[in-house]
């Protein structure tokens, strides 16, 4: 144990920056398991005094105008989608950049780092009006093709790439693997931590996006997750409870993500380096 763990001041400050992310998310739970008259009283009761599932069951099983699990759904095959496009994409791109020597490279490059300057609504116009010409407005396309190519997929892979012993790549060659194979044979085995790490980040990316989603998707039965949430609150009165619920239900791949792969995304961002 080092002298930092055996330090009482140490632990106190692990329990209070854990109470600082457990409660918001514990206050989220609790209030969605309120009646509607509990949630919205002065001052607050921080526990149930009365514990019901109504939130629940009119998220799920009441309110028809409100498809809660189909905007689930579609929040989740849209960010699984773009997620594996964002990794195909982005390795392959940073591979070429960090290994491939052709002219004008570091242009190119410069370039790809140069987007990552410029804000992101300023590609709102442009991309709404390519979507219109594809055809491809409200649909699970809208949401999933653009910004698959995105510069920080492309920038994080190039820097993990150029942390990789060449010597792997050498010897593959000279077995007579081409370039194609020993990217996949060689490479992307040992690139799993970089790959899972941009695959979480862009997979939330794409869960959490608001603004872009409001753009391009008209119909009640083609929202994602966030926007559909957005619905739930009235002109007048807002039903805490269900709102609360609806966060709940949002925050399921998060939790999941972080209880599960984390080591992954720390193992990542550590090795990928800032190498140039």
């Amino acid at each position: 144990m080092s002298r930092a763990t055996r330090n009482p001041f140490f632990w106190i400050l692990m329990v209070a920056l854990s109470l600082l992310f457990i409660g918001p998310i514990l206050f989220v739970l609790l209030t969605s398991l309120k009646p509607m008259i509990e949630a919205q009283s002065v001052p607050p009761t921080i526990v149930p005094e009365t514990w019901t599932l109504r939130a629940y069951e009119q998220l799920f099983f009441i309110d028809d105008a409100s498809p809660v699990l189909r905007w689930f759904l579609n929040s989740l095959a849209a960010a699984t989608m773009h997620a594996i496009l964002v990794v195909t994409v982005c390795s392959l791109a940073g591979y070429a950049l960090a290994r491939m020597q052709f002219r004008g490279k570091n242009v190119v490059f410069a370039i790809i780092i140069s987007t990552m300057l410029v804000p992101g609504f300023v590609f709102l116009i442009p991309n709404f009006e390519m979507l219109n010409r594809l055809a491809w407005l409200d649909s699970l396309a809208a949401i999933v093709v653009p910004g698959a190519a995105g510069a920080f997929g492309v920038f994080f892979m190039r820097q993990f790439f150029l942390k990789l012993p060449i010597e792997f790549e050498e010897s593959a060659r000279i077995d007579g693997a081409g370039p194609l194979r020993t990217f996949v044979s060689v490479v992307l085995p040992n690139t799993r931590a970089a790959l899972v790490t941009l695959f979480i980040i862009s997979f939330l990316a794409n869960w959490n996006d608001f603004i872009w989603p409001i753009y391009v998707l008209f119909s009640d039965s083609n929202l994602t997750l966030p926007v559909g949430l957005s619905r739930l609150q009235g002109a007048y009165t807002i039903d805490y409870p269900v709102v609360m619920a609806g966060a709940m239900v949002a925050a399921i791949p998060v939790l999941f993500i972080y209880a599960f792969v984390q080591r992954y995304i720390i193992a990542g961002v550590a090795s990928s380096g800032l190498k140039g």
